[in-house]
């Protein structure tokens, strides 16, 4: 008998709810992402879509609901029904399995753009510096930077630079990349370099949770599109359906803005 077991989905959200003080940023977000999926985030500054984005590599602590990443419980352990922090140690071992690419690119700037992404795989992962060298210059190849190698941050554009910070988060081998407005902080004309990057990642198959207010990224690259506000999901599904026929008030008022 074939084993009909539905795929794991590489994140699932259970009623996530995010609070900083008496502001309540997320209030019960469900969701699933499957393997090999791109789901882009889109709505209003303050709808939750970073915070969103940080939780579920525990850069922030949920309040309630659970975040599952590749079937592990997320910054938790379960003990019976209740739900007990990880040390920050075990979770920055889970963290390690998770690509972020923030707005800012923080890079390291008295370090070269090879330095930067060979400085995790050999302190944090053990690899030999050889090796990881080997490797950082085949990623800056696959950014299109491959003769950028010794160049540090100061001399490379904010393109170059937020380039070489997704080689960086991929030179950990992680399972599941996100991304944060990866392109507001770039000149227009720089934009196009970097989602040239993402969309060439999504193709070969990784995984991908990215906010962004890029619709033409979104209608092409996108699988799935979740519009967020106040700190709920309005509305999902593919983006031909949201993004050209929306169906809820809110979310066609906020595409007549931005489209």
């Amino acid at each position: 008998m074939e084993n009909s077991a539905p795929a794991q989905p590489m994140v699932k959200a259970e009623q996530v709810c995010k609070s900083f003080g008496a502001l309540q940023v997320l209030k019960g977000i469900t969701l699933e992402i499957g393997r090999g999926e791109v789901l882009v985030l889109v709505g209003p500054s303050g709808s939750g879509k970073s915070t969103f984005l940080r939780c579920i590599n525990h850069l922030e602590q949920v309040n309630a609901g659970r975040l599952y990443v590749d079937g592990e419980l997320v910054g938790y352990r379960e003990r019976g029904s209740k739900l007990l922090e990880m040390s920050p140690k075990d979770a920055a071992k889970q963290r390690r399995e998770i690509g972020m690419v923030f707005q800012h690119f923080n890079l390291f700037p008295h370090r070269t753009a090879l330095e930067n992404i060979i400085e995790a795989p050999v302190h944090v992962k053990g690899m030999k510096r050889d090796a990881a060298v080997a490797r950082g210059k085949d990623l800056l190849a696959q950014v299109g930077l491959g003769e950028k190698a010794d160049a540090y941050p100061a001399q490379l554009s904010g393109g170059q630079q937020q380039r070489v910070a997704i080689a960086r988060a991929l030179a950990m081998s992680p399972k599941l990349m996100l991304f944060d407005e990866p392109t507001s902080a770039l000149d227009p004309e720089l934009v196009g370099e970097v989602l040239g990057v993402m969309k060439n990642l999504a193709s070969e198959g990784m995984t991908m949770v990215v906010v962004t207010h890029e619709m033409g990224f979104a209608r092409e690259v996108a699988d799935k599109v979740v519009f967020m506000d106040g700190g709920v999901v309005v509305e999902s599904g593919a983006p031909r359906e949201v993004l050209t026929n929306p169906q809820h008030e809110r979310t066609k008022a906020f595409l007549s803005k931005v489209m």
